[in-house]
Order: structure tokens, then sequence, then C-alpha cells
């Protein structure tokens, strides 16, 4: 079924590949209903939606589209929900903001089915496409190093050097330590088995505990939030919720599309400048944003965690399927979830190897043709410094259309590149984001 002999990898390989990426990802189970707090969502309620979303969004990649790929609710979405449409407008509660969300699902939904992302897709110029891979590698290697306090803010330069003498810097550094020693020595499962390794010094030296048990029941204390798409429309039409709407949907198409062309280029299944089952896997992530509104969480888009599964070996939907199995059980192991994902050092060092692997890509990229080579740049540099995949992508498709045309060679864009071009321009200067 998921043409393991033809993908050269095996059941362990996949499994443990999917175990890697569950747990650099599950934080997010964590992350979301803490996030959507703020916007007055019960967190029981955010817990058991994002577990809903994830599993139906990374089993249809799984079963569809047999790529490796994680499906969960976004970050930077969720705080754009919480913050941006809820918190900024006393008339919208999250009741509302989620049918806006729903709305916008079904739009994805419509635009998947489509050949629209496809043909985006091919659109996209090779060197961009580097440059969207070698970015996120960056970026998920920053997020590594930011969250375990290697990298901390500073007043003046922003960033600067952590305490390293700090528990969570030093377990990290530790962690990176035993997995690069796993990596190079080529032993299966290094990232997972890093993490293990690394799990086990946080108990035995405190770091981690489990006081509030293992297991709990999972849990919809608001039941069904979303349930009739026309009083959803309603919804969205009497409170103007237009621009909501189209920011979702920009924010989530080229968050989603960036993810997948990067983890389908670490993990070689591109087919020249095509993705394979391309529809399949796009409407992963519509499909769940939809079905996690009507739960309560925000849009869902596709993992750059994904990226330490296809590391550690994974080429095949059975990843998925291992992930959105573990997010099952996850469900109901909630503090023993928490616990873990709350303790970033554990899953820091995967994601920082991962990055390195994936910065590969700039070599790849045509960096003696500056029209070509500075719009790849922009987004590696923008990715990471802004926090955002689609901001990274949105100043490159700005850009390199912009270089062409200066330089004559406008007929060599793609007539899709011009379009999101102007949409991203509008997007970034007159909508908040």
């Amino acid at each position: 079924m998921f043409k393991l002999k033809e993908n050269n990898t095996t059941i362990k390989t996949e499994m443990m590949a999917g175990l890697t990426t569950f747990f650099t990802m599950v934080y997010i189970v964590v992350v979301n209903p803490i996030i959507l707090a703020d916007a007055g969502v019960p967190f029981a309620q955010v817990f058991t939606a994002t577990i809903i979303a994830a599993v139906i969004g990374t089993l249809w990649m799984a079963l569809f589209a047999n790529y490796p790929i994680a499906i969960a609710p976004g970050m930077g979405l969720n705080a754009y929900f919480a913050y941006s449409v809820v918190g900024n407008h006393q008339n919208i509660t999250y009741e509302t903001a989620f049918a806006a969300v729903f709305i916008a699902g079904l739009i994805f939904v419509i635009l998947s089915l489509t050949s629209f992302r496809e043909k985006l897709i091919e659109a996209i110029p090779v060197n961009l496409k580097h440059g969207i891979t070698a970015g996120i590698g960056l970026f998920i290697a920053f997020i590594g190093l930011r969250l375990t306090g290697i990298i901390t803010a500073h007043p003046t330069n922003l960033v600067a050097l952590g305490d390293l003498h700090s528990p969570s810097a030093l377990l990290a550094l530790i962690g990176l330590a035993i997995t690069l020693i796993l990596m190079v020595l080529n032993i299966n499962g290094a990232l997972f088995l890093g993490m293990v390794v690394t799990a086990m010094i946080a108990f035995f030296t405190g770091q981690l505990s489990f006081n509030d048990g293992f297991m709990a029941m999972p849990s919809l204390p608001e039941g069904m939030i979303v349930l009739n798409p026309w009083t959803a429309l309603m919804d969205v039409i009497h409170n103007s919720l237009y621009a909501v709407v189209f920011s979702f949907i920009l924010v989530t198409i080229f968050d989603t599309t960036g993810t997948m062309i990067g983890v389908a280029h670490q993990a070689g299944l591109m087919k020249g400048n095509s993705m394979p089952r391309a529809r399949e896997a796009l409407l992963s992530d519509s499909i769940a944003t939809a079905a996690g509104a009507m739960f309560g969480t925000s849009p869902t888009t596709a993992y750059i965690e994904s990226s330490s599964g296809v590391a550690a070996g994974g080429r095949t939907g059975l990843t998925s399927l291992t992930v959105a199995g573990l997010f099952i059980l996850a469900a109901f192991f909630g503090p023993l979830v928490s616990a873990v994902s709350g303790l970033s050092a554990i899953t820091a060092p995967a994601l920082i190897i991962v990055g390195s692997l994936m910065m590969g890509s700039i070599s790849k990229i045509s960096w003696d043709e500056l029209d070509e080579a500075f719009p790849a740049f922009l987004i590696i540099l923008s990715m990471p410094l802004t926090s955002s995949i689609a901001t990274g992508i949105a100043l490159g498709f700005i850009s390199y259309p912009l270089l062409k045309v200066v330089k004559g060679r406008w007929r060599e864009v793609h007539p899709l590149l011009y379009v999101f071009a102007v949409l991203f321009f509008y997007q970034l200067a007159f909508l908040p984001h």
C-alpha cells in the first residue's frame, strides 16, 4: 500500500521516523491550547480539537497522498487568531472567528480540488524552491536554539547568546552532542534515540517529572462550535471578516505549499519541478482546517518538523500513519504529553540537526545570477527573522518578478507569480499580519 520497496525503506524505518516526527511536533497539543486560551477558548476544548485536526489531516496525507508529512494547527496562525482577530476586535467572539476559519477551510478545499495549487507548485522557480528549503532549515534550527535558551532576546541586538549554564541550555547541548555522535556513527533512528537518552537525563536530573500522572480522558466541553456552513458564512458577512478569511487562506496556502516542497525536496520525492500526488497532499490541510474549526482550533498546516522524520529515513505515508496513531494515543495521555513536550531541550537537538541538513539546498542556488539569487536569499534570511514561512515566501515572490522585469526577462516569470506578488504586497502593506 505504501510502496515501501519502491522508496527504499522498511516498516521499522518508517515507524521510527514517525516517532521522531511526532516527538518533535507534539508540543502543539499543549502550546496551541495555551495560545487560544487567550482568546477565551477552554483549554480542554482546544487540546482535543488540536488532536482531531492533526489526526484527520495526517491520516489523509498518509492514506491518499503517501507522503511522510504531518498536519496540525499551525504556530503563527494560532497567534493571529487569538491576538489579531479576537484580541483586536471586541465585537468578535472566538465562535465567530472559528466561523471565519471554517469558511477559509471550505474555500481552501475548493482551491485544492482544482489544479490551481498544483500549478502554483510548478510555477515557483527552482531557485526559490531551494531557498524555501534552506530558509525552513534555518528557521527550525533557530527555533531549537531559541526555545532552549541557547539564544535569547537582547534589548539592543534583538538576539544574543543565552546563559549556557542554565539547565535547559545544558541539557539541549548534551542532547545535541549525543544525537550528533549517533548520527555520525550512522546508527538507525539516531534522532529518536537522541531524544530518548536526553529525556532519561532530564528525568534523573529532576528536569522532567510526571506530577499530574500519565493519563486523562479527552473532552470537548463546548461540543461542536461550528455546525452550519450557512450560519458561518452569515457570521463572516455580518462582521465583514473578508480580510481575515483572505489572510488565513493566503498564509495557509504558502505555509503548507512551502513546507511540502521543502520536505519533499529533502526526501528526494519531487519529480523535476512538480510534486506527484500534489492534489491529494494539498487536500489534507484544507480538510483538516475546516474540520478543526468545527471542533475549536485555528487553521492547520504541514509541519516543518516532518523534516526530522525524513532525516530519520521516512519516505512514505507509513511515517504519517504512525504520527496519526500517536496523536490518537496522545488524546488519552494528556498529562504525559504535556510533561515531555513542555521540556523543549528534549526535541531541540533534532530540530537543530535537521536544520543543518536542510541548509544543504543553498549549494543548488544559482548564486552567480543576482536576479535568481537575491529573492532566494531574501527567503532564507526573512523566514527565521520574521518567524514566518509565509512572510519569507511573500518577500521572495515580490522581489523575483520585479528583478526579472527590470532585467527585461519578464516572459520567464509564470503569470501566477505576478498575481501573488500583487496579493502579497497588498497583504503586507494593508492587512494585519
